[in-house]
């Protein structure tokens, strides 16, 4: 029996509501259904092992597809946004229906967009004290009013000591998210790369920088009351001497749409950018 997974925003109701008729549809073609809440969605079950889900039907905004991403990641399951009204950058620009889902699903006739995860070590005291990873960015903040120090390094060279409020590296995932909002660059998705953005820093030299995502960039703290988050989602508290490996991850997320769509036109979709007197594709 096929099965599908939908992940569903708990307290929206357009997406229970959705949802609900997504799993109605696919009990009706012989789905095993699950979700993270069931109790939303009758029919179907509780997540359990996910080996051999076709996909996961994310009901909810950006924030909601990185859960889903918490759920899938290791497992090559595509991840589908669906778009309830609140245009992002990880969903489909426009709402399918559910049938067209259904069918998509069913037929395989999805196109997947690979994207790259960040992952991270906190060594302290000479050893690993903690491990993560990230779809969209890892972060080194200050937990507290005192302006953090922090010691940068590349690829075992010294680039900058910043005082600073922190500083984010970001996938071209999460260019467009906290990234973005500290005046970082749009990197588009299928561009491999890291984004390294300082926040705040007093320095002549604090620019936006792109970096290989081959390379290693490792973050020293020389200050108590920081903390390093991932996705927003994740936190560790930090304490001075501890370091920051960061790295591409082996694994990668996959985004997938129905409808394809460019991410040129979510871009415009989501800043509402003037595109009047477009002429046309170029021959």
């Amino acid at each position: 029996m096929s099965k599908i997974l939908l992940v569903v925003h708990p307290t929206r109701p357009a997406a229970a509501k959705f949802g609900n008729l997504l799993a109605e549809k696919f009990l009706a073609e012989k789905f095993e259904v699950f979700s993270n809440f069931p109790e939303l969605i009758p029919g179907s079950t509780s997540i359990g092992r996910i080996d051999g889900i076709s996909a996961a039907i994310v009901l909810g905004g950006d924030g909601t597809i990185l859960r889903a991403a918490e759920i899938v990641r290791g497992h090559d399951i595509p991840i589908i946004g669906v778009n309830l009204g609140n245009v992002g950058f990880l969903a489909e620009i426009a709402q399918p229906s559910v049938n067209e889902i259904v069918q998509a699903v069913q037929n395989g006739d999805i196109h997947r967009e690979p994207r790259l995860v960040l992952k991270y070590e906190i060594i302290r005291s000479g050893v690993v004290f903690s491990k993560g990873w990230a779809l969209n960015e890892v972060a080194i903040e200050r937990s507290s009013t005192q302006m953090l120090e922090l010691f940068v390094q590349i690829d075992g060279r010294p680039l900058s000591k910043w005082g600073c409020d922190g500083v984010i590296c970001a996938t071209p995932t999460g260019s467009t998210a906290y990234a973005f909002s500290a005046g970082g660059p749009v990197v588009w998705p299928e561009v491999s790369a890291l984004v390294l953005l300082p926040l705040a820093a007093h320095a002549l030299f604090s620019r936006p920088m792109v970096v290989s995502p081959d390379c290693e960039v490792v973050i020293d703290v020389s200050s108590q009351s920081a903390q390093v988050s991932s996705d927003g989602l994740r936190q560790t508290e930090l304490i001075a001497g501890d370091r920051i490996v960061l790295t591409k991850d082996s694994q990668q997320i996959q985004l997938a749409y129905i409808n394809g769509g460019k991410f040129t036109d979510r871009l415009v979709a989501k800043f509402k950018l003037p595109i009047e007197g477009w002429r046309g594709e170029s021959s």
